[in-house]
């Protein structure tokens, strides 16, 4: 199986915004969101991935064939020094529980070095058991989670989990 990331053109935004509507549906059941008048969710800064500067967004591509996604930017999810925060992350089904989400988390922590940030919410337990497991390989169980985060509620009310690590002398 090949895995790769492939950085997102401003042609292909369109294609993302398809996805997202996807990982946003999914996400709905833990952080209770409604669809708009449209009946979409919409993503607030999908046009900032190609306007700001220190926002990537990829498609996860397994032999071909497009898998889900991964947005990275510099802003922080919290108040913690941070060079970058994955913003968003999504694997198709299909390709679950078969080391695509695994492979494209490490390969995009690979691609940029410094103070990470990473969020969950606590509810999405197959993510709970996911991070807690990549996160932990990645960095040979260095690094912090703070559970229920103060300030990082997600639209249920819910707090966030936060990871912080550091992969630059990894």
């Amino acid at each position: 199986m090949n895995i790769e990331l492939k950085r997102v053109s401003v042609d292909e935004k369109e294609i993302l915004k398809n996805l997202l509507e996807k990982y946003n549906y999914e996400f709905s059941q833990w952080d209770n969101r409604d669809v708009n008048k449209l009946g979409l969710y919409g993503y607030d800064y999908l046009d900032c991935y190609w306007t700001e500067e220190k926002r990537w967004a990829f498609f996860i591509v397994v032999d071909g064939n497009l898998a889900g996604f991964v947005m990275v930017n510099d802003y922080p999810e919290v108040n913690e020094e941070t060079d970058y925060s994955l913003a968003e992350f999504f694997v198709m089904y299909k390709y679950r529980r078969c080391g695509v989400g695994k492979s494209a988390a490490m390969k995009v922590f690979d691609m940029f070095h410094g103070k990470w940030q990473l969020k969950r919410h606590p509810k999405n337990i197959v993510s709970v058991h996911f991070w807690n497991k990549v996160i932990s390989e990645y960095t040979k169980d260095n690094y912090k989670l703070i559970e229920a985060y103060p300030n990082s509620a997600y639209d249920d009310g819910t707090l966030g989990d936060i990871f912080l690590f550091q992969n630059s002398t990894l």
